[in-house]
């Protein structure tokens, strides 16, 4: 009992949840696995590069959809419930995507099934979210939350990565694939049955979420601002998404393979997962705009650059390439102190406005592949990272103008 209270006072982690914490990294290492590789694998076999921009894009519809829903869900529902929902779209996706799409490359039905695999992981994962909110003490819920973005994006970038660059080498492509299922399987194992902690119930009723959901719409009319923000947090990880479906190939251009590009992509986020730390501390010390603008938004539009031109520059040169993929996971930490620029920009409704938040990550899955898609043919290669780079420049500018109306004392000092 002692060691359960030192743990959440120390660390923040609610010892009954522990187990949950695992789960979702273990879920989303096997989510995770074929984002570095499952385009070039693709176009290998003969797609092209515009067919699997298509795929990916169709999934980060279906990701920002359920990214949406999946509060409302949880907390009508019980977060236990909606994971589970969660789980079983996963699987039936996954299974229908290699088992039936993948064998003869059947675009249609590889189109419908990795789409339907996106409802996935938001129920699974953003539940949980729900669930840490309601069991955790207010005043250590903020590094609850932590530790939930630690363990996503540690399994989701980090671990899928570092495990894919493995499994593609020694089981070949599709047995990686399915090799998926049984980390996710593991993760829902350790979230659904060793997860005892108890959800409180009548807490919310379907009506009166639904209405807060609508609320998360039309707040973007009363509060510019807040559609500014939710615009902003798309640019913050477009280029994540869509970096995977046209970058490897590229590499592969400048003389890195696949399982280059893997340890490269896996290191990228490493690097991006220890900043988000550093950067929340920075946010509170320089400002939470000033250090967006500057960390962030221009930042990664440098970095963008560095990443796409040092291989033309110094082709095979795994360290070069290496600091150029870290210094860009460093700088897109620099959105951090979006999360929490965004929900005080209002007085009330903080909860609609993190919604708009939530949809903007959603809608970055979708926007990535989508740029990727429109852009490759017309532009090639340099136009897409130019796009991309623009972008993030012009979420620097519109940064300077997502401000308060009054002074928000003891939360954000003046050079913001």
């Amino acid at each position: 009992m002692k060691s359960n209270t030192i743990m959440q006072e120390r660390f923040g982690i609610p010892p009954s949840l522990l187990s949950g914490y695992l789960g979702i990294m273990l879920f989303m290492m096997g989510d995770g696995m074929e984002q570095g590789w499952l385009s070039p694998y693709l176009i290998e076999r003969g797609m092209s590069i515009q067919q699997t921009a298509s795929l990916f894009t169709a999934y980060g519809v279906t990701i920002a959809i359920a990214s949406w829903f999946s509060g409302v869900l949880a907390e009508t529902y019980t977060p236990k419930k909606a994971m589970l929902a969660g789980l079983i779209i996963y699987l039936l996706g996954t299974v229908g995507f290699i088992a039936f799409g993948m064998r003869s490359l059947h675009f249609p039905t590889m189109l419908v099934t990795y789409a339907l695999r996106g409802f996935g992981y938001p129920l699974f994962a953003y539940s949980f979210l729900v669930w840490i909110s309601y069991v955790t003490p207010r005043q250590m819920l903020g590094r609850a939350v932590g530790w939930f973005w630690f363990v996503f994006t540690g399994g989701l970038n980090v671990l899928g990565a570092f495990y894919s660059s493995w499994a593609i080498r020694e089981l070949g492509p599709i047995p990686a694939l399915w090799s998926a299922v049984f980390w996710v399987l593991l993760g829902a194992l350790f979230a659904l049955v060793f997860n005892k902690a108890q959800f409180p119930k009548g807490k919310t009723e379907a009506g009166r979420k639904l209405a807060e959901l609508s609320k998360g719409l039309t707040i973007v009319k009363e509060e510019p601002k807040v559609l500014m923000a939710g615009i902003i947090r798309i640019i913050n990880t477009t280029a994540q998404f869509a970096f995977p479906v046209f970058l490897p190939t590229y590499m592969a251009q400048h003389g890195f393979n696949t399982t280059d590009w893997l340890y490269i992509w896996g290191t990228i986020f490493t690097s991006n997962i220890i900043f988000n730390l550093f950067f929340g501390f920075v946010g509170d010390k320089l400002g939470w705009r000033q250090t967006i603008i500057w960390f962030g938004g221009v930042g990664c539009g440098i970095t963008t650059l560095l990443l796409f031109y040092l291989p033309q520059l110094a082709p095979g040169n795994y360290a070069i390439v290496m600091t150029a993929g870290i210094l860009w996971g460093a700088c897109l930490a620099g959105y951090v102190p979006l999360s929490a620029l965004t929900p005080s920009l209002v007085t009330k409704d903080k909860g609609a406005a993190m919604a708009i938040l939530n949809l903007g990550a959603g809608l970055a899955v979708f926007a990535g592949p989508a740029i990727v898609g429109l852009f490759i043919a017309p532009l090639g290669n340099a136009g897409v990272i130019w796009i991309l780079a623009g972008l993030y420049f012009i979420s620097a500018i519109m940064t300077v103008f997502v401000k308060h109306t009054t002074p928000l004392p003891n939360v954000e000092p003046a050079a913001a």
